[in-house]
């Protein structure tokens, strides 16, 4: 019979060994409930040990969100290829499966968790908000954002994070919904900037003219013709 042997981890092997263990714990209670001795337990080494790669349960919640917010920024890189209706929509499913993968974590992320107004936390959300505002306009072509489109697609990204939040808060309505909702938002805070701003106008219809029938912008475009009518 041969007796397993435990092997000895490396330094930086056992602190990312110590980040998965704490994403995974703060991905299902907030981080303010996951205590030093659980997440020494769930890794199998000792309190002291933990302390010995982490000074402090505030430096491991800021290691954890940096993955987490790397991940995160992730999700919102897509192939440039199709309508961008269809686009957005995958980016939103994908961004919908990190707030259902890491719930606490994601409100955490977004709301600074036991290190809220921190400088390094700031920075790493402000990341992730810089990434998915540099994803959407290369996906639109654009390098230098008039001033009326930087505002809607900071503010259409400042409306996925705060729908994701309030989902996240009894699930009240179908994700599925919302990730479709959320393209739409995006086409109609283009539209109402394009109807005061030509140069947003050209923008908006170069958006428009590949878009499929069966797509989600033609959707919104049928759905409000039905209210009108």
């Amino acid at each position: 019979m041969t007796i397993g042997v435990r092997r000895r981890m490396g330094v930086e092997e056992r602190r990312q060994q110590l980040i998965g263990v704490a994403l995974d714990l703060f991905s299902r209670r907030s981080p303010d409930a996951v205590s030093i001795d659980e997440i020494a337990s769930a890794a199998g080494i000792s309190r002291p040990l933990v302390y010995h790669y982490f000074p402090g349960k505030l430096s491991l919640y800021e290691a954890a969100l940096k993955r987490a917010s790397e991940d995160l920024a992730g999700r919102f890189v897509e192939p440039h290829e199709g309508p961008l209706g269809a686009r957005l929509l995958r980016v939103m499913r994908r961004f919908f499966d990190f707030v259902d993968e890491h719930g606490p974590g994601f409100s955490a992320l977004m709301r600074g968790g036991p290190a809220v107004g921190s400088s390094a936390t700031n920075a790493l959300i402000d990341s992730v908000r810089q990434a998915a505002y540099v994803q959407i306009l290369s996906h639109l072509g654009v390098q230098d954002p008039p001033a009326r489109l930087e505002l809607v697609v900071r503010s259409w990204i400042s409306l996925a994070e705060s729908t994701a939040l309030i989902w996240l808060d009894g699930r009240r309505i179908p994700r599925g919904e919302l990730e479709v909702q959320l393209v739409h938002d995006f086409a109609a805070l283009a539209a109402v900037s394009a109807a005061q701003d030509e140069e947003m106008g050209t923008l908006l219809r170069g958006m428009l003219k590949d878009e499929p029938d069966d797509g989600p912008f033609a959707d919104l475009v049928t759905r409000l013709i039905s209210l009108a009518s």
